[in-house]
């Protein structure tokens, strides 16, 4: 892998980290009660969130310039890692077993990827 691919990917890379902040904070958006429907959609935390995901897809579109199209959905799935990272931490979700062997496969994913890929 040369400089130039490395360097996309961790374009994309930061792409996938900031839509997964996007998504903890429309969930926390979503644990809030407001007055009306129009208030649900329409605050600061949410206009915040899509703004983040409008971003992240000129992120992806960058990235894709310099990097195979193969590798984009490899270096996408580490959002799974992130949200359950988030949800354990943020949201004090339980991590069962399933959960785990899933991360670890899609962990494994990775790194056969990077290095036989």
């Amino acid at each position: 892998m040369n400089s130039k691919t490395i360097i996309y990917a961790a374009v994309l890379l930061i792409g996938v980290f900031i839509s997964a902040i996007s998504q903890v904070m429309l969930k926390k958006a979503s644990q809030k009660t407001y007055k009306s429907v129009i208030r649900e959609y329409l605050n600061p935390l949410v206009i915040t969130s899509y703004l983040l995901f409008f971003g992240t897809t000129f992120l992806s579109i960058l990235a894709y310039r310099g990097i195979p199209l193969s590798m984009g959905p490899i270096l996408e799935a580490t959002s799974y890692i992130y949200i359950s990272f988030w949800g354990v931490t943020i949201f004090k979700e339980h991590i069962n077993r399933q959960k785990i062997l899933a991360l670890a496969f899609i962990i494994s994913g990775i790194f056969i990827y990077a290095l036989w890929g």
